[in-house]
């Protein structure tokens, strides 16, 4: 019986290069100064991303090894922050713009959605829009109103993104890597709750995990997981548990929400013949029903059972001391698997 989930154990072969244990927060820094020392078009601009080096310290030290003209600390104006990066993709740059949380962006919707998903198609290919927006999201910290909203069904309902989630620190690096040197707007949305959680080799060269591919996270043949971002870590927990009533768990990190990689989700599937969908966000609209409708379209002959999601509930993400009870937690997922091998 495989188990490979344990916290902290990484869920993939690292190459055999000179390596560093980091965090995801240390490997998404890695990422940016590695691409700003190779691509001098590459900056980062955002509120307080140069002197206090980030909210999560991000981007520390970036401004005294690049200086201020290439790490710009913005007023607190997050349609300025956007806005600036559209105008510098459409001339040459490569901005990366920092949203200190997911729920800050409300007032940068607008530069979103109308112009940097557009560009490409506005242009008709004469412009494109290289740009990468970072932003935390997520529970899991308890912090206040505003701090943990999981919305990337937002952006996943607009046409022009790509929308990337790392859940491990070798991934983060490597995607970063893909994402900064990509030719569209990216969405890269970092879990917030996993910064530093745990550490695992990361190489210490420059090196891509291309776009549009998911990982198989821990092989299993009773039933198919899937989740991103910090959610493949409590699916992986929630795999240990049921090993040890000898169901055997596969966990697939879909790690791109746009391009989705239908071929691994449904060659999962059709393996096992069933599956449970696990996300942050609220239930209604979330992704999993995106993916739940994948499945059902592509696989529905191979099913034992109906598709099942876990998710968070559909209300306002709540204050710290109920984040527990709206976060997807190991034991939702343990009686979801339950509930599919019932059927």
């Amino acid at each position: 019986m495989s188990a490979s989930g344990a916290e902290g154990q990484a869920l993939h072969a690292v190459p055999e290069v000179a390596t560093e244990k980091q965090t995801i927060a240390q490997a998404v820094r890695d990422a940016m100064l590695e691409e700003m020392e190779r691509d001098e078009r590459v900056i980062v601009l955002g509120e307080d991303v140069g002197v206090d080096g980030g909210v999560f310290r991000a981007t520390d030290g970036l401004i005294e090894r690049f200086g201020a003209e290439r790490v710009i600390d913005t007023p607190l104006a997050e349609s300025a922050i956007i806005g600036m990066s559209v105008g510098l993709a459409a001339t040459g740059f490569r901005p990366i713009a920092e949203i200190q949380f997911m729920g800050f962006v409300y007032p940068a919707i607008n530069q979103l959605f109308a112009h940097a998903a557009r560009m490409r198609n506005r242009t008709r290919g004469t412009l494109s829009c290289p740009m990468v927006v970072r932003m935390p999201y997520g529970g899991g910290i308890h912090p206040p109103e505003h701090h943990s909203e999981s919305y990337e069904a937002l952006f996943l309902n607009t046409p022009g993104f790509k929308v990337v989630v790392p859940s491990n620190p070798y991934d983060a690096k490597g995607l970063l890597i893909s994402a900064i040197r990509d030719d569209d707007p990216v969405l890269f949305m970092e879990p917030k709750r996993v910064y530093r959680a745990f550490r695992e080799a990361v190489p210490a060269e420059a090196y891509t995990v291309p776009l549009g591919r998911a990982a198989v996270a821990r092989e299993g043949t009773d039933v198919t997981l899937i989740a991103w971002g910090a959610m493949v870590r409590v699916c992986l927990d929630a795999s240990e548990v049921l090993a040890r009533e000898d169901i055997n768990a596969e966990v697939v990190d879909l790690r791109t929400l746009n391009p989705l990689d239908r071929e691994t989700i449904i060659s999962s599937v059709v393996k096992t013949g069933r599956a449970v969908v696990v996300h942050e966000a609220p239930r209604t609209g979330g992704f999993g029903a995106e993916i739940s409708a994948q499945i059902h379209e592509h696989a529905m002959l191979q099913l034992e059972a109906p598709v099942q999601r876990v998710a968070g509930f559909d209300v306002v993400f709540p204050l710290a001391h109920n984040e527990k009870l709206y976060l997807p937690s190991r034991d939702r997922i343990v009686k979801a698997v339950e509930k599919v091998l019932a059927f």
